[in-house]
C-alpha cells in the first residue's frame, strides 16, 4: 500500500492544550492566593470564574478543531479526554472558590492551604508536561512528570482525609462542617482531575513514543 511520506501534524491542538494548561495554573494560583491571604475574596472569586470561562472556551475550540480535522496528532479519544480533564481541573478550582464565597465561611484552615498548594504543584507539573506532546522524541519525558502528579494526588488524598477527620472532631457547628466538607471535596477533586490528565499523557507517551 502506498504511504504518504509526510502527514502534517495539526499544531493547533498543541497550542490550545498549552493555553488550557496555562489558564488552569493561573486559576490554581489565584485560589492559593485567596486562601493564603483571605483578602478581597469577592474579587478573587470573580477572577477565578473568568479563568473558568476561558477554560470552557479553550475546550470548545479543541472539540471544534477535533470535528474538522481528519488527521489528528494522536488518538481522537485521547484528545477529547485530555481537553475535558484539563477543563475539569479548572471547574473544580472555581467550584471550591465559589463555595467559599457563597457560604461565607470562616478563614480557611491550614488543611485548605495545604490542598491549595498541592493543586498549584500538580497543575504546574501538567503545564510543564503538555509542551512535550509536540515532539515524539520528547514524549518519554512526560512519564516522570506523570509519576510526580500521581504522587501529589496521593498527598492530596492524605491531606483531605486529615482535613475531614479534624473537621468532624473539632467543630460543633454542623453548618460549618457541611460547608467545608463540600469545599474540601472540590479541592481534592481538582487533584483527581490532574491525575486524569496524567493518565492521558502517560497513555499517549506509551503509545506514540
Amino acid at each position: 500500500m502506498f504511504k504518504f511520506p509526510f502527514i502534517p501534524r495539526e499544531e493547533k491542538f498543541f497550542d490550545l492544550f498549552e493555553e488550557g494548561a496555562q489558564n488552569m495554573v493561573k486559576a490554581a494560583q489565584k485560589l492559593k492566593e485567596m486562601v493564603d491571604t483571605w483578602e478581597d475574596v469577592d474579587g478573587k472569586v470573580g477572577e477565578i470564574t473568568e479563568l473558568e470561562h476561558q477554560g470552557d472556551s479553550v475546550t470548545h475550540q479543541i472539540m471544534a478543531q477535533l470535528h474538522r480535522t481528519f488527521v489528528t496528532p494522536f488518538d481522537r479519544e485521547d484528545i477529547a479526554w485530555l481537553a475535558h480533564s484539563l477543563d475539569d481541573v479548572t471547574d473544580f478550582i472555581q467550584a471550591a472558590a465559589d463555595a467559599m464565597l457563597v457560604y461565607k465561611v470562616d478563614p480557611p484552615s491550614q488543611r485548605a492551604k495545604e490542598l491549595a498548594d498541592i493543586i498549584v504543584q500538580a497543575a504546574t507539573e501538567v503545564e510543564r508536561a503538555i509542551p512535550e506532546l509536540r515532539h515524539r522524541g520528547e514524549l518519554k519525558q512526560v512519564l516522570p512528570r506523570c509519576v510526580e502528579i500521581n504522587r501529589l494526588e496521593n498527598m492530596a488524598d492524605r491531606v483531605f482525609r486529615s482535613a475531614m477527620g479534624e473537621l468532624f472532631n473539632d467543630s460543633s457547628d454542623m453548618a460549618q462542617v457541611i460547608k467545608w466538607r463540600e469545599i474540601y471535596g472540590h479541592m481534592e477533586s481538582a487533584t483527581d482531575r490532574c491525575e486524569d490528565v496524567a493518565n492521558v499523557l502517560e497513555g499517549v507517551a506509551l503509545k506514540h513514543a
